[in-house]
């Protein structure tokens, strides 16, 4: 378990700020703009947009196969034809304040209890201890996110019936035919 006094100390020794450049959101960072989310998250990025769960949402798009039958584990928010966030206006996020917990804690990920930065611009500043320890327990609740919805796909996985065509999307929720 990552102690949080310890995680917000890293985050802060490491130093970041959000230049609000956008390249995260355009998919120009080495990670892109591949945002996976769970069914709960998309939905309130789809009530927030003002539109329906299938227009916020794609389906990831790595494939593995589950009994046989080719899946998609999981939810990406949906991309432009360039790859970038659709909920990106050019200048800011249009669903800021429901935005998934990767976009909240980026450029910061654990790896197990690592602490990992991807590629941005706003790595190295000065970080404020709060804004430090906000980021931190944004990071323990998105792991814990994740680990929920990674315990509910094996779950649906174990038992659910899987159609026999079509590209199917498992989810913590079940499964969904895209």
């Amino acid at each position: 378990m990552t102690d949080f006094d310890a995680l917000a100390k890293e985050i802060a020794a490491i130093g970041f700020a959000c230049t609000a450049c956008g390249d995260c959101c355009r998919g120009l960072g080495e990670d892109g703009a591949l945002v996976m989310v769970g069914r709960a998250e998309a939905r309130r990025v789809a009530e927030a947009a003002g539109i329906a769960f299938d227009e916020a949402v794609e389906p990831f798009p790595e494939e593995v196969e589950v009994r046989g039958r080719p899946c998609r584990l999981g939810w990406a928010i949906a991309r432009d034809g360039n790859g970038a966030c659709r909920f990106h206006d050019g200048e800011r996020c249009t669903v800021y304040e429901a935005r998934p917990w990767i976009c909240r804690t980026y450029p910061f990920m654990l790896d197990g209890d690592r602490l990992v930065a991807s590629e941005c611009p706003g790595l190295g500043a000065e970080v404020g201890e709060a804004d430090a320890r906000a980021l931190a327990a944004d990071l323990l609740a998105r792991r814990a996110s994740e680990e929920d919805e990674a315990d509910g796909v094996r779950r649906v996985i174990a038992s659910a019936e899987l159609p026999p065509d079509g590209t199917l999307v498992v989810d913590a929720e079940g499964v969904t035919q895209a």
